[in-house]
C-alpha cells in the first residue's frame, strides 16, 4: 500500500510522474510538428521521426504509468522500506530528467 512508503519515495514518485507527464506533452507537440512537415515534404526521413517519437511517446506514457502505480492502484502491498528510497523510482527520475532536457532540446530546435 502506499502507507508503505516514506516521505522521500512518495516525493520521488511525484517527481518522476511529473517529469514523465512533461515528456508526453514534449513527445505530442514533437508529433504534431512533424506530421505538419510530413505533410508539407513527404520525406522518409520525417516518417523515421514520426515513428521515433511515436515509440518514445508509447515508452514513456507506459513508464509514467507504472512509476504512478502505488497512487493508481493503492491496494497492491510494496514492501519498500523508507531506508531504501524507491532505488527504481530514483533510476526511473534520472532516466525521465535525462530524457526531458533531450526532449526539450529536440523540441526547441523542431520548432525552429
Amino acid at each position: 500500500m502506499l502507507t508503505d512508503f516514506g516521505p522521500s519515495t512518495i516525493l520521488l514518485i511525484l517527481i518522476s510522474v511529473a517529469v514523465g507527464i512533461a515528456n508526453v506533452i514534449l513527445l505530442i507537440g514533437l508529433l504534431i510538428a512533424y506530421w505538419k512537415t510530413y505533410r508539407e515534404i513527404k520525406s522518409q526521413f520525417t516518417i523515421g521521426l514520426l515513428y521515433f517519437a511515436s515509440f518514445l511517446l508509447i515508452q514513456n506514457i507506459l513508464v509514467t504509468i507504472a512509476a504512478a502505480s502505488p497512487f493508481i492502484i493503492p491496494a497492491v502491498p510494496y514492501h519498500i522500506p523508507d531506508y531504501d528510497l524507491g532505488r527504481p523510482h530514483i533510476a526511473l527520475l534520472i532516466i525521465n530528467f535525462i530524457q526531458l532536457i533531450a526532449l526539450t532540446i529536440l523540441y526547441k530546435i523542431t520548432k525552429k
